[in-house]
């Protein structure tokens, strides 16, 4: 199948038109609204650095009231609006041409309630772990990536090796304090604006910007046995993947796949909370591994175990380069088709050399709330292909081609698409992608964001 042509986002013709005299008349505010183009520079890119479109402005606010009075001042001129967490989306996401980024970074205030934490949109996750292990609670869930912000990933979904017991982040959320598209600060949960709740949480900021999230706490461990596990081919993987998510025999399970000189190699990270090597044997016994590996870490240097690997990506200028991510979720019936496939498919350059894959397993009845969108089976495997536009590999733009032709195929073996990458979509993909929540979610924007001016990079409405 030969890709679509991808198209390149263009700034908003009516946004660009006002520019002129958009803040003009800026009401009082106990943060900062920056023009200078330090700031503004850095609001137009993302970790993708593929797609740079500038703001008009950038809010750093000191309160979540600022937010609400500047999107209310932007509704009344015209203007769209996004909030921005750590910019870690891969394709002009959370960008604003000529309009209002929001900056929740200044929003990082941390409260300790009893089980619960309360916390402001931009606190990165890596110090609300630090704020709560002293009193030996945890978030239950954690992306492998610690220093993304608390708001940037509950809007999206938030998905973790611990999804076979809590589910995704969003799950365990508890309450929302948000601003809508008129510029109301309100809060939302279960039973306060329930539709509101459901549509903000992995809603990809089309009805509200996050600035605050209650989120249940677990006790914590102290320590965790480490083992990775290698198979010989992606079918080994995902059985045993399978078996060991449905027993819950670990506490933490992901795997991956890695492209070596002599081809493909499958592994599973699985930890065991407070276990010790004593628990190797009835841990890991029968499992079918080629090899097992075993390790003891302190819990939070096991949750931040990927800080040294991206400190040499920094060192070695990989991190700067473009990155167009693909993720994906597949259904168990047909992962082991496509993945194989798409492996074999795969020629040199065609991930870049810093890349990962990643494949592992979901429980879709442990993911309660209605985003991110899942495959309607009660097995899906989080199918991603992380790649870096590397000297001698690919362009981005042709990864980002290959990514809507992996889309493509994805969606005919009845899958979705987890939406933090790079993918062109059209309106039709977007309205296929949400599914059944499709109506709730498009009355959501209709009564939450009636003027559309909220987070324009997704590009869905």
């Amino acid at each position: 199948m030969t890709p679509p042509p991808v198209p390149t986002p263009q700034p908003d013709p009516a946004a660009t038109s006002v520019v002129g005299g958009a803040f003009d008349a800026v009401p009082a505010l106990d943060g900062e609204l920056c023009f200078d183009g330090a700031t503004l520079e850095a609001a137009s890119g993302d970790f993708g650095r593929m797609v740079r479109q500038s703001p008009a402005a950038v809010l750093k606010p000191g309160s979540a009231d600022d937010v609400a009075t500047m999107v209310r001042y932007c509704r009344e001129r015209g203007l769209k609006v996004a909030g921005r967490g750590q910019g870690h989306s891969t394709h002009g996401q959370a960008q604003v041409p000529a309009g209002l980024v929001v900056d929740l970074g200044s929003l990082d205030a941390v409260e300790i309630r009893d089980n619960t934490a309360v916390v402001q949109a931009g606190v990165l996750w890596s110090t609300l772990v630090r704020a709560t292990l002293p009193l030996g609670l945890t978030p239950p869930v954690f992306t492998d990536y610690l220093e993304l912000s608390v708001g940037g990933t509950l809007s999206a979904g938030g998905l973790g090796g611990q999804i076979g017991h809590y589910g995704t982040q969003v799950d365990n959320v508890l309450e929302l304090e948000v601003v809508t598209g008129e510029g109301e600060l309100t809060t939302c949960s279960p039973t306060v604006r329930p539709d509101l709740f459901r549509a903000v949480l992995g809603g990809l900021g089309q009805c509200a910007i996050i600035t605050r999230a209650t989120l249940a706490l677990v006790p914590a461990p102290r320590s965790v046995r480490l083992y990775t596990l290698t198979y010989p081919s992606v079918a080994a993987l995902t059985a045993q993947e399978a078996e060991l998510i449905g027993e819950g025999r670990f506490d933490y399970l992901v795997g991956q796949v890695m492209l070596t000189p002599d081809g493909w190699i499958h592994f599973i990270e699985a930890a065991s909370y407070d276990a010790t090597a004593e628990d190797d044997a009835r841990l890991t016994d029968g499992l079918g591994h080629t090899s097992v590996q075993a390790q003891d870490v302190e819990y939070f240097d096991f949750l931040a175990r990927i800080a040294p690997l991206l400190d040499m990506l920094r060192a070695n200028g990989e991190w700067q380069r473009p990155h167009p991510w693909y993720d994906s979720l597949l259904p168990a019936s047909t992962v082991n088709e496509v993945v194989t496939e798409t492996l074999a498919g795969l020629k040199s350059g065609s991930l870049g050399a810093s890349a990962v894959a990643l494949l592992y397993p979901v429980l879709t009845g442990k993911c309660r709330t209605p985003l991110p969108a899942m495959p309607d089976e009660e097995l899906a495997y989080l199918f991603s292909l992380l790649k870096t536009a590397s000297p001698g590999a690919d362009s981005a733009e042709e990864m980002v081609a290959a990514n809507r032709a992996q889309y493509d195929t994805t969606v005919a073996a009845g899958g979705t698409w987890y939406p933090i990458g790079s993918v062109p979509l059209t309106t039709d993909d977007w309205v296929r992608h949400f599914g059944a929540f499709w109506p709730e979610f498009r009355a959501a924007r209709h009564r939450y964001d009636p003027d559309g001016i909220l987070t324009p990079g997704q590009r869905i409405f």
